[in-house]
Parts: C-alpha cells; structure tokens; sequence
C-alpha cells in the first residue's frame, strides 16, 4: 500500500532568495556554532534501545575527546538561542547528555538531549539539513494549526525544538485499548480534526509514527489533542490520498474508532468546525500567510508530474476547477486554502 501512495525517496530542496528573506523578516534566521555537517564526524555509535529492549533506530554517537568539548558547548548555546537569549553565562547550568543520529526516513537528523544539571529536567531539540519543503511546513504548521512552533534556520542546517506527545504509534498500541469509552470518542473526534487540517494545508506522510498524541489532565477528565512532528512532505507528493491520514494503514485503529464512536453528523460538524478555525487563522494572519505563499507559488518544491497529478486531484475532490490554472505546488496550496476561506466567509454571510 505505501509503495503506492508514495515515492520511495524524496529530493531535498535549496532555500530561495525570497524564502531567505521570509525567514530574517520573522526571526527564523540566525548564526549558529555549529552546522549539521559537523555533527556527522562521529567516530563510533551505539543501537539505542527502547524500554521493551527494541531497536529504535536510533544510535547514539561518539565523537574523538579533542573534538566533544567544542560541541558540547556549541549545541548548549544553539539550545539557548533557540530557547532564549543566548547568553554564555547559563552555559553552565547545561549538559550535553547524548547526541543520536536517525538513519530511518528523509531527513536523518540528530536529536540532541540537553539537561539542566541544577534540577536534572532535560529537553531535546533536533538538527537536520535545511530543506525548503520541510520549512515551509514548519511555518504553514505555525500560522495553520492551533499550535506554535519554534525554529531556526543558518546556512544549510536546520534546527527544530522537540515536540512533546506520545508517539502515535506507541499510544495506538500500548495506551488506547486502555481508555474508556468517552476518552476514545473524544481521540476518535480529534483525529476527524487532524485528518481534515492535514489535508486543507496540504502536509503529506501522517503515518502514526509522525504525528504525536498528547493527553492533557483536566480536573475531571483527559483532554487528548493530535499534532504531526514531522514536515518532510509538505506538497512534494501527487496523490492527493498521501494528505489525508486516514488513507495510511499505520491509522487503521484510529479509522476504526472514528467509525465505532461517531456519527456521520458529528464526523461532518467536526470537519466544518475545522475548516471553520482554518479559515481564521488565514484571515487573521494574513500578511504573513501572503508572504509565505508567494516564496513557495515562485519555488520548486516538487516534479511537474506531481504538480499535474495533485491539481487533478483537487478538481476531482473539491469539483473547483480553479486548480486547473496551478502552475506549482505553492499555487495549489494557495487555491486550496482560497476555497477554504471562500467557503466559510460565505456561510458567515
């Protein structure tokens, strides 16, 4: 099935002019210590393993003595420019507990575990080659969805802060056969909303290991809210079925949840609601949201044939022959969420 929905590998994509300057307008840009080609110098590495004794896929990375010190201290104060003001004197207070490197997936990043050796509360943060796709996710993700994000671009590295949540694949697994009935109508009602913003804005690959699940401890209940983690597949793919979640086997517990928790009404009412809340946040950001779409309406983030397959799609999908007139993936995007705050301004009239 994923041979068929996806391409086997996708290309990474150079940050443009116009996005450059999109990224120092709104602070995203800024000089770090160290780059994520100096972070691939380890000399050795190590399987970490997961608490059941199972490969992770990741290794944690070893670097020769004269070479860690200056690491070290360039990853605490990348941490701190990303977390705060970046000044030396908390330099201190902060440890460099572990350097892992992924080889599963597109982008293979480090994740860097920083803990603070007063209290011994840690926190990680990720570096990654810098590839235009995947920012302009990261951002659309900021101005879209309910959730803020934090990043930092230099040169040709990236640097992501850690999303926390319950990997969706673990929490599918090990802690949904656990919730009780109320809890799993209220996860089926979120990933109705997650399905449907993934496939307004167009972000791709939200199989249940790139998205998280994270549960919120009310006074008398548990709130549960669904958010990706990964931006990798920001309008590269064709198939229009890539950015919908539901469409991934890895999901089928959760489309059966919805089908055995609610009604079509509700699933419906929970899809105009978000397009509803989509639809806001597009209006009420609006200059920043132009800014962005003309960068990406002007790049090249994809293969004509994908452009040409995904407009065809769309017509199929929404019957807007607008598409029709997309010349890139940025262009697609922008009539999807044209029709998307078209639509709702003419329900509040």
């Amino acid at each position: 099935m994923q041979q068929k929905l996806m391409s086997k590998k996708k290309p990474t994509f150079p940050i443009n002019e116009g996005l450059n300057s999109y990224l120092e307008l709104y602070n995203r840009k800024t000089k770090i210590p160290v780059s994520y080609d100096d972070l691939l110098r380890f000399s050795g590495s190590i399987v970490v393993y997961d608490q059941n004794d199972e490969d992770t896929l990741w290794v944690r990375c070893y670097y020769p003595d004269y070479e860690r010190e200056d690491i070290d201290h360039s990853l605490k104060k990348v941490y701190l420019i990303l977390h705060s003001d970046g000044r030396s004197a908390e330099l201190d207070f902060l440890s460099v507990d572990a350097i892992d490197f992924c080889t599963f997936g597109n982008s293979k990043p480090f994740r860097i575990k920083i803990r603070n050796v007063l209290n011994d509360n840690f926190t990680y943060f990720y570096v990654k080659k810098a590839d235009a796709s995947r920012i302009y996710g990261l951002d659309f993700e900021h101005i879209l969805s309910p959730h803020r994000i934090n990043f930092l671009v230099y040169k040709d590295t990236l640097i992501e802060e850690h999303i926390a949540g319950i990997p969706g694949d673990v929490f599918i697994k090990e802690h949904l056969p656990d919730c009780d009935s109320r809890a799993k109508t209220q996860i089926a009602k979120q990933f109705v909303k997650f399905n449907e913003r993934c496939t307004l804005r167009l972000l791709g690959d939200m199989r249940s290991y790139n998205y998280v699940v994270i549960p919120t401890h009310d006074f008398d209940h548990v709130d549960y809210k669904i958010r990706a983690i990964d931006f990798d597949q920001q309008n590269f793919e064709g198939n229009l079925k890539v950015y919908r979640p539901q469409f991934f086997k890895e999901n089928y517990t959760m489309v059966k949840l919805v089908e055995s928790h609610l009604e079509e009404s509700s699933i419906e009412q929970y899809r105009k609601e978000e397009r509803s809340q989509v639809a806001k946040r597009l209006i009420t950001s609006q200059k920043r949201f132009r800014m962005l779409i003309r960068c990406m309406i002007k790049d090249h983030i994809s293969t004509r044939e994908n452009v040409l397959q995904l407009r065809k799609d769309l017509v199929n999908y929404t019957r807007d022959v607008k598409f029709k007139r997309a010349k890139t993936m940025g262009h697609i995007l922008k009539t999807a969420l044209d029709f998307v705050k078209r639509n709702y301004l003419e329900y509040d009239e």
